[in-house]
């Protein structure tokens, strides 16, 4: 039996010292050549006995110095150099050396303790390693003896060198059988060896992986490796670290490959992030070994990378399971694909996966009865999720050619709303809402709820008692109001308690912040001209509260916080809508006064950076500014000798302003007059706005200075004196279109009546091609302004007198700017 010995066991310098044998026990064994014992003794021809390999390198040696073989001993030439083996002493030395390997052996144990000097255990595990690397006879000693956990006790030593001892002999054990792997493996061995995976010398590491990768080789043991905690991720940062040491990484890499062959580990493996196990089991597995790892997977906390992981490999499985699985898969399936459907790349792979058909089939109408009110809620949750992944569904086939949005589909999940419960119908609202606010799906939607007739029920929510139910119902109500206003207004004008309900959710209501802006936004949203909301919200007393909120806002320098920006635009809006009905509602006409709503929106048009606030506080003046010549009032004199002596010395009567333009007596709260309080003078400062709107609407309301019925003459010259006309000829010099091509225009050919002005604008070459290019591009109604004004430059005859160029004009044939105005929205 072939054994590696290196040679006599007394001779080593690592051998343990005190416990030699005779030497004539040993005289017999030793090679005279190699003075070692021998493991293959052979005969020559002078009777004496040698290593086999020993004598057969000296008979090469004789040759190559021109001589014949000679006996090393006796140094006679021997004729014949065969070598012939002996068995006896061969096994007599066999049966001598494994008597001493056992009685060195038993000798160590005594230094495999805690108590045992650094030398003293560093030569008792060199004699462990050669007992086991020499053969059966050794290995057997060291089970019997106890040695492997005494050994796996070493590694608690404070000696670096100990320690790297005792992990070079773990290693030689690991490299057997599964039965001495799991001696290894007894008490906290695993667990010491893993601390040495994670310490920073670089030697005890290589070591510790080295061992530990062999020791993996046995399932036990592979299940104690994964439930210590940390095991696996710390293997997984080494094998990670293939920059550093290339071989510990490749070792690391092979050990996590024994745990996840594992079946026992799957759990733990997933538990650490590694999936694969677990997800080939609910693959392949049975269905009572699917339950148990998708239960599994259910309550472990995945990464974005795993959940996306788990969407590609499992995904359809999953959605085969909520249609088909019994009561208890589906409950678990729900919870999974709730948990990775929460992050959008995910959901996108589960829509990808198809999940979306088997999710509309368990929540149909006729279907839900069969599933528990818990598990309608996880379905449409799920859905939710998915659908706030930022898809474009309209896009995404979901059953032939139906979509998630096609009529059909939107009409089912609509009905299901109205029969069901608050927790599942909260799901549902947040899926539309979501649905809605995306430009590819929102026309779906909008024409899917008009034609079902479902928006009264979306907005009796307003009033219900399940705040997160009411919340998503008022958000959703808020992105489709762009396109349902009209609709959403009926519902409120035949029930002003739920338009209560929507103003106690808005301004009185200390919640959900969301909905609160939310309720405001649809509000702000609502038909400004309607006559009868605009009353009750006055019967509310929103009016009120919302004045109250926009100069706390604007007190509190507005422009510097985004939440108070978008807040403010809101509010403004709201109020906004009582200079839309002020000549219908008389009430109005109070509330913009009592409120100075003239001088509150001339303040917010210094709120530069905030365009549509602008835009609002223009149009809001424009409206204001249109009912001055209505509510100017003329001053009477009971003394009309009074009266006349001072019409005689050009004087005023006391204590009474006069207005050139409305010809009486003004103030920006009573008649709301622009011309009081620097509204004309904001209003020009807008006019050099860069975006447009803001433009148009600042110009529209200064138009109202020049409208039939004011004295128009007075108008140019308080433009003219406010630095106003040269940006409105500027405005007309960019040659807009639509609704601001029209409106300069029609400024511009008031401003030209004034013949001074007219006269000076008639040399400006830019001025009369923009008004040539209105005349020949613009609308029917454009067209003829701009050739009056073209006739005023003289850039066409006058054929007849057909314009008025008295100073005060009243009634003018052009026509009045006022109804266009008026009806545009």
């Amino acid at each position: 039996m072939e054994r590696h010995r290196q040679g006599s066991w007394r001779q080593q310098e690592d051998g343990l010292d005190g416990h030699e044998e005779e030497d004539g026990a040993l005289s017999a064994f030793v090679c005279p050549i190699t003075m070692q014992v021998m493991r293959d003794p052979v005969v020559i021809e002078t009777g004496h006995a040698f290593e086999r390999e020993a004598v057969a390198r000296w008979f090469s040696e004789c040759r190559d110095l021109g001589r014949g073989p000679c006996c090393p001993i006796t140094m006679r030439e021997v004729h014949r150099a065969d070598l012939r083996p002996v068995l006896a002493l061969r096994a007599a030395i066999e049966e001598w050396t494994d008597r001493q390997q056992r009685d060195e052996l038993r000798r160590a144990c005594q230094w495999l303790t805690k108590d045992a000097t650094e030398k003293e255990a560093v030569r008792a595990l060199g004699c462990v390693v050669r007992g086991w690397s020499g053969g059966r006879v050794g290995r057997r000693t060291v089970r019997d003896e106890g040695m492997i956990p005494m050994v796996g006790g070493m590694l608690r030593s404070g000696s670096a060198m100990v320690r790297l001892k005792a992990l070079e002999a773990i290693q030689e054990f690991a490299r057997e059988t599964d039965q001495d792997r799991e001696a290894v493996s007894e008490g906290d061995t695993i667990r010491t060896i893993i601390k040495f995976i994670d310490c920073e010398d670089c030697q005890e590491r290589e070591f510790a992986v080295s061992a530990l990768c062999d020791l993996s080789k046995s399932e036990l043991v592979c299940g104690k490796i994964s439930v210590l905690n940390g095991a696996v991720l710390i293997l997984g940062k080494v094998s990670g670290s293939k920059a550093d040491n290339p071989t510990i990484a490749e070792k690391a890499e092979r050990t996590l490959g024994n745990l996840d062959r594992c079946e026992n580990n799957a759990v733990q493996m997933a538990e650490n992030g590694r999936l694969e196990p677990l997800l080939n089991l609910l693959i392949e597995g049975s269905p009572e070994k699917q339950l148990l790892m998708a239960s599994s997977l259910e309550k472990i906390v995945l990464s974005n990378d795993l959940k996306i992981l788990v969407a590609r490999r499992v995904g359809s499985l999953f959605g085969g399971i909520v249609e088909k699985g019994n009561l208890e898969a589906k409950e678990v399936a729900f919870k999974v694909l709730e948990h990775i459907s929460a992050n959008a790349e995910s959901a996108k792979v589960l829509i990808e996966e198809n999940v979306l058909l088997p999710l509309f089939r368990v929540l149909s109408i006729n279907r839900t009865s069969l599933l528990p009110p818990r598990l309608q809620e996880a379905a449409a949750a799920v859905l939710a999720n998915l659908v706030a992944s930022g898809v474009d569904f309209g896009t995404v086939p979901l059953d032939g050619d139906r979509t998630l949005v096609s009529e059909d589909i939107v009409h089912s999940l609509l009905l299901l709303i109205s029969n069901t419960s608050p927790p599942i119908q909260c799901k549902l609202l947040e899926f539309f809402y979501t649905l809605s606010s995306s430009t590819g799906t929102v026309l779906s939607i909008v024409s899917a709820i008009k034609s079902s007739g479902a928006i009264t029920n979306l907005v009796q929510f307003v009033e219900s008692d399940h705040q997160e139910s009411r919340t998503a119902s008022i958000k959703l109500i808020y992105k489709i109001s762009f396109h349902l206003d009209h609709e959403i207004a009926q519902v409120f004008r035949a029930s002003p308690t739920l338009l209560g309900c929507l103003v106690k959710v808005a301004f009185l209501n200390d919640g959900n912040a969301d909905e609160q802006d939310a309720a405001l936004q649809i509000l702000a949203n609502l038909p400004k001209r309607d006559k009868h909301l605009t009353r009750e919200l006055m019967e509310q007393g929103a009016f009120k509260i919302v004045v109250s909120k926009v100069l706390r806002i604007y007190r509190r320098d507005a422009g510097s916080d985004i939440y108070d920006n978008a807040l403010l635009e809101g509010l403004a809006k709201v109020l906004a809508r009582i200079t839309y009905v002020l000549r219908d509602e008389p009430r109005c006409v109070s509330l913009a006064r009592e409120y100075n709503l003239a001088a509150l929106f001339t303040s917010l048009l210094r709120l530069n950076g905030l365009d549509e606030i602008q835009v609002i506080s223009a149009k809001a003046l424009m409206n204001l500014s249109l009912e001055s010549k209505y509510l100017t009032s003329t001053p009477k004199f009971d003394d009309t000798e009074q009266r006349s002596k001072l019409a005689l010395f050009g004087r005023k009567p006391p204590n009474i302003q006069f207005c050139r333009v409305h010809s009486g007596v003004c103030s920006i709260r009573d008649n709301f007059c622009i011309l009081e309080g620097k509204a004309v003078e904001r209003l020009v400062h807008c006019l050099n706005h860069s975006n447009k709107k803001v433009v148009e609407a600042a110009l529209a309301a200064l138009c109202t200075l020049l409208e039939d019925g004011v004295e128009t003459a007075e108008g140019v010259s308080v433009l003219h004196r406010s630095n106003g006309v040269a940006p409105m000829f500027d405005i007309l010099k960019e040659n807009p279109t639509g609704s601001l091509q029209h409106r300069v225009t029609w400024a511009v050919e008031r401003i030209l009546r004034a013949e001074d002005i007219a006269q000076a604008a008639s040399t400006d070459h830019s001025l009369g091609s923009a008004l040539v290019h209105a005349f020949q591009h613009g609308d029917s109604r454009t067209r003829r302004i701009a050739e009056a004004a073209l006739k005023h430059v003289r850039k066409l005859p006058t054929f007849s007198i057909i314009i008025d160029k008295r100073t005060s004009i009243r009634g003018s044939s052009m026509g009045s700017m006022e109804r266009f105005i008026k009806f545009d929205r």
